[in-house]
């Protein structure tokens, strides 16, 4: 009686999680309802946050940009006031002999930095200039000619440039004894700005009082205003490259559109002759941000959702074995799986601990092949600021320490490198995935490149880069990704030292995969099979520690890439390294830019 009153009490158990069926269903409504409300709220709270953000870094952008051109007209400004009181320029322009002019101009444009100079006489005829071919060109009719004339002070003039775009001028006239002699006209060389406002996806235009664009980071903007670069204007690349993000996914209305596309236009003031900045930024990063957190949001609802349905199903199982209860042979064979499984969870744990061992041995091993190379890695950049402090001595001989200090800015951020080459030391020992991020590949190699800019420049050798213009994202540590293209960096300058017309190609493409390729033109390698083996070189005794391919080869392979190298027909050699690109399914092919 007991046993089948045990086996009533199991069956009304059993049972119990059906008796309610609609009560079942209201609950999963309901938790739908608030999984959605959830969704939703956090949908529009966190694009009104990331929009804002991205609006205030695009004005913190605009005033930066402006500074700078401040500066460098500035920085012009004062040259033709000095250069108007040099007594040889006098006494030329009062004897007739200019034959000493043109290399006083250079010599003054090498200490000051400016674009180009030019010493007009009294008819507007060019009689000295760093720009040799001008000599004897007549600039009578040309404004800053005429301004400077009459104004007896410096004058800045915008013209049209003989090779397109404008031309940013400061101008001055020449007098002694009461008698106006010719004119000093000093240019500024603006288009640098202008490159380097291009790099970011961020399209930047600076116009006149008038309203005529005079300086864009899209060539065509260049002599029309605004509305004519909106309008009939195609889109600049820069804003063409993140085109992903349409006007709903911002909870503001669109400043301006570009081919259909809305735009964020933020326009600063520059303080000077009545310009203005205007600065157009696209949306492209809110999507990915918000949907980020959205799908984790949907992971989590989606894992209490199966949860509950385990629970559920864990339940109409002890229903079923209710049922069974009375089955000795039943009862064996679930005391038999139970010590199985009992054996297999043991087995399982012992199989976890010994895999970890194995892990923590290997991590050990990779730390002590990574302290032997720390100081292979650390070579560039001493040398890197030995030739910035030799280069800050002489500015200081010079007298001129404002440039001293860029230098002595550029070896601190070479000691904070240095730094963090040595923590990956400490942080390699408990490596995990928090050193992972998303890096552009274009800018690690931008980096590379920028450390090892002294090197390049000590020896003749011609650089190819082929690069996309879109970003190249991969998830990887930037840091030790940098660390692998300084290696092969440098191993093709040690390939090419003593080659004639010494070239280096690097080029980036993208596919399945984001590959970059170094390549050189020296006599190859000897031994492919050996290269990736540690303590293996090529290079005479002392040159090499054999150290460098092996560490950046174990590096991309904890990226999830590959290391590659093989010899070119022709001569050289050339290394592969591919990682897997960040988002496969979202990317195409982008067009490659040589520069």
């Amino acid at each position: 009686m007991s046993d089948l009153a045990d086996d009533q009490s199991a069956g009304a158990q059993g049972a119990a999680p059906h008796r309610n069926p609609l009560g079942m269903r209201l609950g999963l409504l309901a938790f739908l309802l608030l999984s959605g409300l959830v969704i939703w709220f956090t949908h529009v709270w966190l694009t009104e946050r990331f929009s804002e953000t991205t609006r205030v870094r695009a004005e913190l952008r605009s005033a930066l940009y402006s500074g700078q051109l401040i500066s460098e007209l500035q920085r012009n400004s004062v040259v033709p006031m000095m250069l108007v009181r040099d007594p040889m320029l006098i006494g030329s322009l009062q004897t007739g002999d200019y034959a000493m002019t043109s290399a006083r101009l250079i010599s003054a444009q090498r200490e000051v930095g400016a674009a180009g100079i030019t010493l007009l006489d009294a008819s507007g005829r060019v009689v000295g200039a760093t720009d040799r071919h001008l000599i004897g060109t007549n600039f009578a009719t040309q404004p800053y000619f005429v301004d400077a004339i009459r104004a007896r002070d410096t004058v800045f003039s915008v013209s049209d440039s003989l090779f397109g775009g404008f031309r940013f001028t400061h101008a001055r006239a020449v007098a002694a004894e009461g008698r106006t002699l010719g004119v000093v006209v000093v240019s500024t060389d603006l288009s640098r700005l202008e490159r380097s406002w291009a790099g970011i996806t961020d399209a930047v235009a600076v116009t006149d009082s008038t309203g005529r664009i005079i300086l864009a980071t899209e060539a065509r903007w260049r002599g029309v205003t605004l509305p004519e670069a909106l309008e009939l204007r195609p889109a600049p690349s820069a804003i063409a490259r993140a085109f992903q993000v349409s006007a709903d996914w911002s909870p503001h209305q669109a400043d301006a559109y570009l081919r259909g596309n809305a735009v964020m236009q933020t326009e600063t003031r520059i303080p000077f002759r009545g310009w203005r900045m205007i600065n157009f930024t696209t949306y492209d990063s809110v999507r990915e941000r918000v949907n980020a957190v959205i799908a984790l949001e949907v992971t989590v609802f989606a894992i209490m959702l199966a949860a509950g349905f385990y629970i559920l199903s864990r339940r109409a199982q002890v229903k079923s074995v209710a049922y069974r209860r009375e089955s000795e042979d039943l009862r064996a064979l679930n005391l038999r799986l139970t010590r199985e499984i009992a054996e297999r969870e043991r087995v399982q744990h012992e199989l976890r601990v010994a895999e970890q061992t194995v892990q923590q041995s290997s991590k050990l091993a990779a730390l002590g092949e990574m302290s032997a190379g720390v100081s292979h890695e650390l070579n560039q950049p001493l040398a890197a600021m030995k030739t910035y402090l030799a280069g800050a001595r002489l500015l200081l001989d010079r007298g001129r320490p404002d440039e001293a200090l860029s230098s002595f800015q550029r070896i601190d951020d070479l000691i904070e490198r240095m730094g963090r080459i040595t923590r990956q030391l400490k942080s390699y020992a408990r490596k995990g995935g928090e050193a992972f991020e998303p890096v552009d590949l274009r800018m690690a190699l931008s980096n590379a490149l920028t450390m090892m800019e002294p090197s390049l420049r000590a020896r003749p050798l011609r650089i190819v880069r082929q690069v996309p213009r879109s970003p190249v994202m991969v998830h990887c540590d930037r840091i030790r990704l940098e660390q692998v293209l300084i290696n092969l960096l440098r191993n093709a300058m040690d390939a090419t030292r003593g080659v004639r017309d010494a070239r280096m190609d690097i080029a980036i493409m993208v596919g399945s995969h984001a590959v970059l390729s170094v390549r050189d033109n020296g006599p190859g390698v000897s031994d492919l099979d050996k290269l990736f083996e540690p303590f293996f070189t090529t290079k005479k005794p002392g040159e090499g520690t054999g150290l460098g391919l092996a560490i950046s080869s174990g590096i991309v392979a904890d990226f999830g890439g590959r290391l590659t190298a093989q010899n070119v027909e022709g001569g050289g050699a050339v290394f592969e390294l591919e990682l897997p690109l960040l988002d496969e399914g979202e990317r195409g092919e982008a067009p490659l830019a040589a520069e």
